[in-house]
């Protein structure tokens, strides 16, 4: 496939699935994220998992996650990776990657250069970065509609594979590519009508002009 990947996070029903199947992305995300409006819970992930086996990447987001909650998502969803959108340490997606033997993504929020050369310290811990907006502090860490300064890793050359999110819209994916030239493009908000209800025609849209960028 041309183009960069494409991630649409956040998938919730099998409508929004197959939506994204439709549309030729390469990824979705489970959200195991209670507060999140998201939110599966891992026995309903089976459901999603099972009709996605085969068909596309299923990606586990997750935020400080203890180990049963991994181990009962893995489980149900037979995740290909787990995502760590929270504030885990080098040392904990390490652990994590070890532990639970699938690879791991770990989502840094940036605001500033050094937001970015925190990635440095993944090399070896993480499989894939994914460089994200940050969130106002008491809200959610992800899904809020939000960009960050895209020149800020225009071309980034570091040690793992990395990936773009934070705002990204159909409107705007062309841009955000012809700019930083990012491997892998991400969405969630980007492509609903309401939090957490993913709009079948924003998610072609989406697809269509991040493969067309």
């Amino acid at each position: 496939m041309s183009g960069p990947a494409i991630k649409i996070c956040g998938i919730s029903t099998p409508d929004a699935l197959e939506a994204a199947i439709a549309a030729r992305a390469t990824h979705v995300g489970f959200n195991f994220f209670a507060p999140s409006p998201r939110f599966v819970l891992p026995a309903d992930a089976r459901e999603l998992g099972q009709r996605a086996d085969g068909r596309i990447m299923k990606v586990g987001v997750f935020v400080d996650p203890d180990d049963q909650l991994l181990g009962e998502a893995l489980g149900a969803a037979t995740l290909d990776a787990i995502q760590l959108h929270g504030q885990e340490t080098p040392e904990r997606s390490a652990q994590v990657r070890q532990r639970h033997g699938v690879p791991v993504w770990k989502v840094l929020s940036v605001t500033t250069a050094s937001d970015v050369s925190r990635a440095d310290a993944y090399a070896g811990a993480a499989d894939f970065i994914l460089f994200d907006a940050k969130t106002p502090k008491g809200t959610l860490p992800g899904g809020m509609g939000l960009s960050f300064d895209w020149s800020l890793v225009a071309g980034w050359k570091g040690p793992l594979p990395w990936g773009l999110a934070g705002g990204l819209t159909a409107e705007n994916v062309a841009d955000a590519l012809a700019r930083t030239r990012a491997p892998l493009v991400d969405t969630s908000s980007g492509v609903e009508s309401a939090p957490g209800v993913k709009d079948v025609d924003k998610i072609a849209a989406f697809c269509k002009a991040a493969r067309a960028s």
